[in-house]
């Protein structure tokens, strides 16, 4: 079976920028089987990290940019370098959080059981939402939260869980994609993100943000909480694209305007998924 994701860029509001947009990523579900934009011409761009590819695209005329990535369902393991912590301002633990992730697993049996205290304690810590200023906005590292409940969107919860995770040792990553509701029949307005786990060979998924919005806080592993159907498209944070002067950006998901001065601005964009030419559904 195929999946095909088709977003569609307004370009009317373009004053000469360029797109950058992630091309793909196997995982255990799916395999990026092709890639095209329409309304532009395009090149690829190297992140220097982890190897990812990402499409650099000129739009041409007044239309939009229409991108279709086909996937093929089942693929490989997630990508290794997902898993490779890496010392960024996203990615940077302070110290508080790993004094507080010790002694929260302090007297965890096993290593399954300290991931999922692990998962459980930052779920307890937010509150699903998109704050206009974030909680480690403006930070070199990410700071420790010591009580009370953050206002925090998928990104947000996601970054301090993997800070979290990889405090404590757990081969962790963040993927970044798509996730279509059930009752949306094939349409989402942005993208979404998850984590991955990895411990003594077993691969975990967590998406603590869905259950937050399901009205829970105990939170088991499994991509999809809230029936719907998700794809792939990117991994990890504090990316660099030498060539685009893009120096440790936060991620690239969705697709994003290239600044002059290397920042990635918001696309508007109108998001469609298929499966085998039907609207997915789960």
């Amino acid at each position: 079976m195929t999946v095909l994701v088709t977003v569609r860029v307004d370009t009317s509001k373009n004053t000469g920028a360029s797109l950058l947009v992630p091309v793909g990523i196997s995982t255990p579900h799916q395999t990026p089987v092709s890639f095209d934009a329409k309304g532009g011409t395009w090149r690829l761009a190297g992140e220097s990290a982890t190897g990812q590819m990402a499409a650099v695209i000129t739009p041409l005329g007044d239309g939009p940019v229409v991108l279709d990535y086909l996937f093929q369902n089942g693929g490989a393991q997630y990508p290794e370098t997902m898993f490779v912590p890496r010392q960024t301002r996203f990615t940077r633990a302070a110290d508080a959080l790993v004094e507080d992730v010790r002694d929260l697993v302090a007297n965890a049996a096993d290593g399954n059981e300290l991931i999922e205290k692990i998962v459980n304690a930052v779920a307890e810590k937010f509150t699903y939402g998109h704050p206009e200023i974030r909680f480690n906005d403006g930070l070199e590292e990410i700071p420790y939260l010591s009580c009370g409940l953050t206002e925090g969107s998928c990104v947000d919860i996601n970054t301090y869980l993997i800070a979290c995770l990889r405090a404590a040792g757990i081969d962790a990553g963040y993927v970044y994609g798509y996730f279509f509701p059930e009752e949306k029949n094939g349409s989402c307005d942005d993208g979404h993100c998850w984590v991955v786990t990895r411990h003594d060979g077993e691969v975990r998924e967590w998406d603590i943000a869905l259950h937050l919005k399901l009205g829970t806080r105990e939170i088991c592993c499994g991509l999809n909480p809230k029936p719907g159907h998700r794809i792939a498209v990117a991994h990890s944070m504090g990316l660099s694209f030498p060539a685009q002067g893009i120096v440790e950006t936060k991620l690239l998901g969705e697709p994003a305007w290239v600044g002059g001065d290397g920042i990635l601005g918001k696309a508007e964009l109108g998001i469609r998924c298929e499966q085998d030419g039907e609207a997915a559904a789960a």
